[in-house]
């Protein structure tokens, strides 16, 4: 390429986890020696440069190449394919039109509204002077030569209320550790983020944590806090890493540390590593753990913003809240309350796993529709199979049924239907889910992760995996269902923290929508679902079987056999009940029956 061209290539490859995990830093170092051995000209100037989650994890290794600002986006891309783009779309001048992304990325992003995750994807995570020249903390700067009360009534208006899980007011909560007594206080980050399928609070510190410490230094200024303290879990070690050097970043620019941005406040921030104890996302246990004691809840009869961390009052936002933050007191609350719904103000991140196509990350308006997320963001249900069930809130949230799709999704809504919004975790079922097992599941996870100090949890939640086992074992009885029904609001209304409070949640919901699935596994002592392999089994329609020898090839167990061009037969005392002929059959013609008997 000629000197004359003069032209800049920017390069953007994601390494959030999922970028990292399907490859994306041996993307990079890709494109990094083949732009190195391609012979481009001195005027020719291309940049590589890492940045955080895109957010359609589905297609990751996910690469943006601008050529003056004429953007292409690759998708599935490997080290091999890195060299072939530099080969001929950046040397030859012509994208590759059968790696560039399709519709459904576009799809996916149409009815997002990107406010926190706005520089995510698109700024290099690890560099300050790319978060600067993104707008970067004005609003710090400007919020300091603020007074503080000023400050808590903007965030009052504006609506934000916490998106950990509670949704409790932001700017009332500061208001309260404000007027607490006492001359020293803190303020924290909740990033134990514990919640299978969730993946928010990790994708926003891994692609963009200066947004979070920048929301920390305004509220700890509103607040009258010196210190802080942001407790992110160990099994997040590159989110651990690129916090950590934005903290060193942030105090090298004097953002942190002594007089920051040249005023006499003195903040800094220190990282607390948690030990894996999904517990400890509640807010007395996560401080307890801080203090380097167990990490166990305390009785909430006075507020944490009275006496918290070491008794001193204290101030815990989770990270997706403190992202917020800058963006307020940029833009003001009016703009802010703007957005959402009328009670649920602002945008939501939700991390969308399950039996969805469009997998990934997705920041959307409070008061969308559920059907909107599920169906047109998330591309709907794989193999045109039925949409039956999405769990939000995490464990402790609820199964909202297909029924509910037009339901629009903010803290109200949710909580009215059974679950809540939790700090975002969205995971979608389709008819092939059996919502017993689902409820087993979610109530399996809180026995395990619960503390063990009171009686109702500990006791109450073992009881309900009992019975939910014996129900899917085909030893439920009539007395399971009412028994489960009082358990629950016993250990609802007993246990002494949310964890205990919000466990029964999955068990009550799919009581209330999935009731019938209970009582076919109960009174017929079938699984419609074909999941539980006692209520299951599985055999070959002979009509619809090609003899395709697919099933046999593919089960681990050797139960099925036949002639090529033959139907084929399942062996009853072989089948280990895997599933696996069920989901390959590309004719239809592995059918689920019902125990050990071949119909359907």
């Amino acid at each position: 390429m000629s000197s004359d061209n003069k032209k800049e290539i920017v390069i953007s490859v994601c390494t959030g986890t999922g970028g990292v995990a399907a490859g994306g830093y041996k993307v990079l170092d890709a494109f990094e020696q083949a732009l190195a051995e391609s012979g481009l000209s001195a005027t020719y100037t291309p940049r590589t440069h890492k940045v955080g989650c895109r957010g359609f994890c589905a297609k990751d290794v996910l690469v943006d190449v601008a050529v003056d600002g004429q953007l292409h986006t690759y998708q599935y891309v490997t080290p091999e394919r890195a060299r072939k783009i530099v080969e001929e779309h950046i040397q030859g001048g012509k994208p590759i039109e059968k790696w560039l992304v399709k519709k459904d990325y576009h799809q996916f992003h149409d009815k997002q509204q990107k406010l926190v995750l706005a520089n995510c994807g698109r700024i290099d995570p690890e560099s300050i002077d790319e978060y600067l020249a993104a707008g970067g903390y004005k609003a710090a700067e400007k919020a300091l030569a603020m007074d503080p009360d000023e400050i808590i009534e903007i965030i009052k208006a504006s609506g934000l209320r916490g998106r950990g899980g509670g949704g409790f007011p932001t700017g009332i909560k500061w208001q309260s550790c404000r007027q607490a007594k006492g001359d020293v206080k803190y303020v924290l980050c909740n990033a134990d983020e514990g919640d299978p399928g969730a993946f928010m609070d990790r994708s926003i510190i891994e692609g963009n944590a200066h947004s979070v410490i920048e929301g920390m230094i305004i509220g700890a200024h509103a607040i009258g806090a010196n210190e802080g303290y942001v407790y992110i879990r160990a099994e997040y070690p590159l989110a651990v890493d690129r916090l950590k050097l934005a903290l060193e970043q942030a105090r090298e620019k004097n953002f942190l540390g002594e007089k920051i941005f040249g005023t006499d406040f003195n903040f800094d921030i220190r990282v607390v590593l948690g030990a894996g104890a999904f517990v400890c996302g509640e807010s007395t246990a996560l401080m307890t753990s801080i203090e380097d004691k167990a990490g166990e809840p305390r009785p909430k009869y006075v507020h944490t913003t009275d006496r918290g961390l070491w008794g001193r009052p204290s101030n815990l936002n989770n990270v997706e809240t403190w992202a917020n933050v800058p963006l307020i007191i940029e833009k003001g609350a009016e703009w802010y309350a703007a957005i959402g719904s009328e009670k649920s103000k602002g945008t939501k991140i939700f991390s969308l796993v399950g039996k969805i196509n469009n997998t990934g990350l997705v920041e959307v308006p409070m008061g969308i529709p559920l059907r909107d997320i599920i169906f047109e963001i998330g591309g709907g249900i794989p193999k045109k199979r039925a949409f039956k069930a999405v769990q939000t809130g995490g464990p402790s949230g609820g199964c909202i049924p297909a029924s509910h799709l037009d339901m629009p999704v903010d803290y109200e809504n949710l909580s009215a239907a059974g679950s809540m919004m939790g700090s975002g975790g969205m995971i979608v079922m389709d008819e092939d889910t059996c919502m017993v097992d689902v409820a087993k599941y979610f109530l399996d996870f809180c026995k395990n992760e619960g503390c063990g100090q009171c009686t109702p949890c500990r006791e109450g939640v073992a009881q309900l995996v009992r019975l939910l086992t014996e129900i899917t074992e085909g030893k439920g009885t009539p007395e399971h269902i009412p028994l489960m029904e009082e358990l629950a609001v016993m250990i609802k209304d007993a246990s002494l923290c949310a964890l205990g409070t919000s466990a029964p949640n999955p068990v009550l919901s799919t009581l209330q929508y999935f009731r019938e699935e209970y009582e076919a596994h109960i009174y017929e002592k079938r699984c419609p679902a074909a999941v539980c392999k006692a209520l299951t089994s599985f055999y070959i329609d002979e009509e619809k079987c090609t003899g395709c020898t697919l099933c046999a090839r593919n089960c681990p167990a050797g139960a099925i056999y036949g002639e090529k061009k033959e139907p084929h037969h399942i062996d009853q005392d072989k089948c280990v009940k895997c599933r696996v002929c069920y989901e390959n059959c590309k004719f239809g013609a592995v059918m689920k029956g019902q125990g050990g008997m071949a119909h359907d």
